[in-house]
């Protein structure tokens, strides 16, 4: 797999591309990633690529000419060339899923005020972190790549996996090490049966609750899904 991400401070990707699973992944040649700096291509003699907005209102904009030859140059047959916006669809782990199938994704982190309106017309999709706003997209274009990148075949444990947060409308359920008892509290005694088939019920019972708790939109989903599921 290939992502190419345009972008008008690369140097915001440094530790990111170089510590923890990513390193390793990308040490793996399991992807390919290349941080483009969009600015290099600018025809403006002092490589500016804002500029005001017509019809007057606060902030700069980034036009249309640079950021789309970017996309020219880069984009192929394969590619899937996605804009990073408030404005976009709410991101998933299901969408994380899908876009994990695509051979090349181009991903366009924006900052200042924005991108002229027309750059919808050269893109495949918008897509939004959440209901919030940040000073630019390099953030979100990394919370992409890391969702991606892990579900690539051989990139993390498969068991790993298997049982994460979201998977079947659920959050993942709750977890424990040592030491046996801290402060008053200890782990509860049903993990330490070695009864496989009690600990995946009990597991599976606090997966629904926590997720009943804490994430009511998910339990109501999952419900759905499962008519006959139980929820003591």
């Amino acid at each position: 797999m290939k992502i190419t991400v345009l972008t008008l401070f690369p140097n915001l990707f440094d530790n990111f591309l170089n510590e923890s699973i990513v390193k390793k992944i990308i040490q793996k040649k399991i992807v390919n990633i290349q941080i483009i700096n969009f600015r290099q291509f600018s025809k403006d003699k002092n490589k500016r690529v804002d500029d005001y907005q017509y019809g007057g209102g606060a902030g700069m904009v980034i036009g249309l000419p640079t950021i789309v030859e970017t996309i020219k140059k880069y984009k192929t047959k394969d590619s899937k060339v996605i804009l990073l916006s408030p404005q976009g669809e709410t991101y998933s782990q299901d969408k994380a899923k899908q876009l994990s199938k695509s051979k090349h994704l181009i991903l366009i982190a924006g900052h200042y005020e924005g991108f002229d309106e027309r750059l919808i017309n050269y893109v495949d999709e918008v897509v939004s972190i959440g209901d919030y706003i940040l000073t630019g997209g390099e953030i979100p274009t990394m919370v992409l790549i890391e969702t991606i990148i892990r579900l690539q075949d051989k990139a993390i444990n498969n068991k790993s996996l298997n049982s994460e947060t979201f998977d079947n409308s659920l959050l993942d359920y709750p977890v424990y090490t040592k030491p046996l008892k801290y402060d008053g509290y200890e782990v509860p005694k049903v993990l330490l049966s070695g009864n496989h088939k009690l600990i995946q019920e009990y597991r599976l019972k606090q997966q629904i609750s926590k997720t009943k708790k804490y994430r009511n939109d998910m339990y109501k989903k999952y419900l759905k899904e499962n008519k006959d599921a139980k929820t003591k």
